[in-house]
């Protein structure tokens, strides 16, 4: 997952809006039931909830000609479900009562000045207001955060207001939208979701929904490609006043929280989780273990004609996948005997194992970082107390370009530092791509998450290291050899050669035919 610079101000994370849009019905009392029912089932799920409201001024809302009916279809059910501002007063403080967070949606500015008087806690931008620019404008002066909808936008438009709010310092999330009520299947598009998290990185993306409030995948597929914010619009049912299609009861609100509930526990958290004891018994249960075919006597090498692989595998037996030729059994151990991991002695390591071992890590952080590489590169290994210590002390040095200015990228894994020191001639400035790079520049600390950078100039003592495993780009003058000077006198007396790792592309072939891991195959 790509570590960005967090944004500070009101965390979107985890919030569940709850639109109560007209559904009030113009009374108040059946307003409050809908807060009241609603805020219980959020309060069982002890998920974190605010509530709707809908704010339009509808004496200059709606043109004088069309009070008394025309052909849009909205404005009789917005005069009829018509409250006073004290009457939303009333339905705010319920809000506040069943301990929910309140957010508004307006539909122009003058309402906007209302949202600030009352002080509610967020503003949101419908879909069909998100080229207002007036309103656009006035909702990003009200110093609320904010929550736009994207329903019917194309991206250029979502761009455009993602600039204009980021310029003018709005706190804001983004909601995945559709605009077709109620929402088919077909129509949910939930891969855009991908899209916006990818174009929008440390945002916040939502769901709002209009689907079937008896559907529970949306929300499980929603909350697996990414959302971490999700909004419906709800109601509660009477005798006399039925539902629209897109809105959930307060039952059904209590299963859309459940079925959230259980996304989050099939997704789990965002790292790649450990074995468990109950999962290691399930595996062992069909592994392989290694078996002698004959006699093996204590102090012989076994090749692997003398060995069979079968189940069941017995616990602390060697399985299958850890066989190698060249182990030394340690003691005896009869036909058909169990070999165990603690009765044999393994074989030296192959040449360049460590290296090897290393890229593949390597390469996954770059593919996860999203860094392409050409075919055509060198890599330099530097492992400054030598290899055996290369995941705690080093780094890796792709090379770009190196004429007159000079291209690396650069990769650390995670726990990885590199020790100070300062070129004579060499003037350089770090990018992070991906991660996160703590720095010592001229003994002063810093911190770079992705896009940020630093110089560091010739004669100025540096180090870096990460915890979180880090990929950045060194833009320099020419890299020169020899043009390195560490603190630690140590490295500085070592031959380069025994410092350093160095070859073509990834040295598949190179590392192989090397004599040890800290020979470089290519001179340098």
């Amino acid at each position: 997952m790509t570590v960005s610079s967090p944004i500070e101000g009101f965390d979107f994370h985890n919030l569940f809006v709850l639109d109560m849009a007209n559904n009030h019905q113009g009374s108040v009392e059946h307003g409050k039931r809908i807060i009241k029912e609603c805020g219980e089932a959020a309060a069982k799920h002890g998920v974190r909830a605010a509530l709707k409201f809908q704010f339009r001024q509808l004496d200059s809302f709606i043109h004088p000609a069309s009070k008394s009916g025309g052909t849009a279809k909205h404005i009789p059910r917005f005069l009829q479900t018509r409250l006073s501002g004290a009457q939303f007063q009333e339905l705010y403080d319920a809000v506040k009562a069943a301990s929910m967070l309140t957010m508004c949606t307006p539909f122009d500015e003058e309402s906007v000045d209302v949202i600030v008087g009352m002080k509610f806690d967020i503003v949101k931008i419908a879909s069909c207001s998100a080229r207002d620019w007036p309103l656009i404008e006035k909702v990003a002066d009200s110093g609320l955060p904010v929550v736009f909808s994207t329903g019917g936008l194309e991206i250029a438009a979502v761009d455009d207001l993602v600039s204009y709010f980021t310029h003018r310092g709005v706190d804001f999330a983004i909601m995945h939208c559709v605009s077709i009520y109620p929402t088919p299947p077909e129509e949910c598009h939930l891969n855009r979701v991908d899209l916006l998290r990818r174009r929008y990185p440390g945002r916040v993306i939502g769901w709002s929904t209009h689907e079937d409030p008896n559907d529970p995948a949306p929300v499980h597929i929603a909350f697996a490609k990414g959302a971490r914010m999700f909004e419906r619009h709800v109601g509660v049912a009477t005798n006399e006043i039925k539902l629209n299609g897109y809105s959930s009861t307060p039952e059904q609100m209590d299963r859309w929280f459940a079925a959230h509930r259980h996304a989050v526990k099939l997704c789990g958290p965002e790292t790649f989780r450990p074995v468990v004891a109950v999962e290691k018994a399930e595996l062992d249960s069909l592994r392989r273990g290694v078996f002698a075919k004959k006699p093996i006597r204590a102090g012989q090498t076994i090749g692997r004609e003398q060995v069979y692989f079968a189940m069941p595998y017995q616990d602390g037996q060697l399985e299958s996948g850890q066989w190698k030729s060249g182990i030394v059994a340690k003691a005896d151990v009869a036909a058909d005997g169990a070999i165990r991991s603690d009765g044999i002695a393994p074989p030296p390591p192959a040449p360049g194992h460590l290296i090897k071992s290393a890229i593949h890590d390597i390469k996954a952080l770059l593919n996860e970082a999203g860094v392409p590489l050409n075919s055509q590169f060198q890599v330099e290994f530097s492992h400054h107390y030598g290899m055996q210590q290369f995941r705690e002390v080093g780094a890796v040095l792709i090379d770009c370009v190196n004429r007159s200015y000079c291209k690396k990228i650069v990769v650390q894994l995670p726990g990885q530092k590199h020790p100070s020191h300062f070129h004579k001639q060499k003037e350089e400035t770090f990018q992070v791509l991906h991660g996160v790079l703590h720095l010592q520049v001229d003994g002063h600390p810093h911190t770079l998450y992705p896009g940020q950078t630093i110089l560091v100039q010739p004669g100025v003592w540096h180090g870096f290291w990460t915890d979180t495993g880090c990929v950045f780009e060194e833009i320099s003058t020419t890299a020169i050899n020899g043009d390195s000077f560490y603190a630690d006198k140590q490295i500085s007396q070592m031959a380069r050669s025994a410092r350093k790792t160095v070859v073509d592309h990834w040295g598949r072939f190179q590392i192989a035919s090397a004599g040890s891991d800290t020979v470089p195959v290519v001179a340098d």
